[in-house]
C-alpha cells in the first residue's frame, strides 16, 4: 500500500498507540524524502496535523521517533530470516534462495524507503551502535553466506547487499513498476550470491 506522495505505508505492529502509529507512519514518509537529519518534529507534526507538543507527547525525542521507525523495519528483515529458514528446512541453499527472494521484494516494496536506511548518515550511525541490529545482520548473514562463512565473506556480502539496495534507487530504473524491477533484479541478484539461476 503506498500513501499520496508514492511512499510505501508502514505498518506499524501493536504495541504503540493510535497517535504513535500516526507519527511513525508520517517520519518514514519524511524520512524517505528528507533523510533523517532533514526532517524535523515540527514538519512530522505538520504532517499529521498536530503541534510540536503533541509529537513530544507521544515520544521524548526524534531519537525515539527514529528507533520505532528502525525497530518496524528490522522487524521486517527479522520476519524475513524466519521465514527463509523455515522455508529453507534442512537445505541452507533453499534458505538462501528464500532469504534472498524475500530481500529482493522487501527493497522492491520499500525502495522509497531503503535509500534512507542504507545512506542516510543519522541512520547509518544510529543502526552501527544499535546491538538488536547487529545481531540481526549477524543472522542474516549466516542464512545467507552460511553458518561456517569466515569475516572475509562479509565483503562481498555487503556489496551485494548495497547493489541491490542501490539498484532500486538509481534514476536508470525509476520508470520500471514494481514488477518488471523485481523480475530483472532476481537473476542478477542470485548472481551476486552465488546461487544457481
Amino acid at each position: 500500500m503506498s500513501s499520496a506522495s508514492g511512499v510505501p505505508t508502514t505498518p506499524v505492529p501493536a504495541g504503540y498507540s493510535a497517535a504513535q502509529t500516526r507519527t511513525i507512519a508520517a517520519a518514514v514518509g519524511l524520512f524517505a524524502r528528507h533523510g533523517v537529519s532533514g526532517t524535523s518534529l515540527q514538519m512530522i507534526a505538520n504532517a499529521i496535523g498536530v503541534t510540536k507538543a503533541a509529537v513530544y507527547h507521544q515520544f521524548k525525542s526524534k531519537d525515539d521517533i527514529v528507533l520505532a521507525v528502525a525497530r518496524i523495519e528490522l522487524a521486517r528483515l527479522a520476519a524475513a530470516a524466519d521465514a527463509a529458514e523455515a522455508a529453507g528446512g534442512e537445505s541452507p541453499s533453499a534458505a538462501r534462495e528464500a532469504l534472498l527472494t524475500q530481500m529482493v521484494d522487501l527493497a522492491v516494496e520499500r525502495r522509497h524507503w531503503v535509500g534512507a536506511l542504507q545512506t542516510d548518515p543519522v541512520m547509518i550511525r544510529f543502526l552501527a551502535d544499535h546491538e538488536p541490529f547487529q545481531r540481526l545482520m549477524d543472522h542474516l548473514f549466516s542464512v545467507l553466506a552460511g553458518a561456517d562463512a569466515d569475516a572475509d565473506a562479509r565483503v562481498p556480502a555487503a556489496m551485494s547487499w548495497a547493489a541491490i539496495g542501490g539498484a532500486t534507487l538509481h534514476p536508470f530504473v525509476v520508470d520500471l513498476d514494481d514488477e518488471a524491477l523485481r523480475r530483472h533484479l532476481m537473476p542478477l541478484a542470485r548472481r551476486l550470491f552465488q546461487l544457481p539461476d
